[in-house]
């Protein structure tokens, strides 16, 4: 990889998995089966990317650490929180912009 970035595995929590699902059921009754498809494919494509692109993401404002270790992902209408540990990439949630700063915070609670 360039600049000396290893590359490093992604786990995701239940969290993530009930949030995603969530979405993706809004999406369906809201906005129909095919962009319901459309951002869950986004979603997919954006975990995917964080084996190799995990830096390149900004820290999470909402959790501010001297590591930086709680970083985002900025969807269309959600932040995907993630933490990076030595060994690993742990995908926290999927969340709502809209949500309440505690409910963000509360994502350090997490564990995997």
């Amino acid at each position: 990889m360039e600049d000396g970035i290893t590359r490093k595995p992604y786990v995701t929590s239940k969290n993530f998995y009930a949030s995603r699902s969530k979405t993706y059921y809004y999406g369906l009754h809201v906005f129909g089966s095919f962009q319901a498809e459309r951002y869950d494919q986004k979603i997919q494509k954006a975990i995917e990317s964080l084996p190799e692109y995990y830096t390149s993401y900004p820290p999470c404002r909402h959790i501010p650490t001297k590591s930086r270790m709680y970083r985002n992902i900025i969807l269309d209408a959600h932040l995907i929180i993630y933490r990076v540990t030595a060994t690993r990439i742990e995908v926290l949630d999927i969340i709502h912009k809209a949500s309440s700063i505690s409910k963000i915070r509360s994502v350090r609670k997490i564990r995997m």
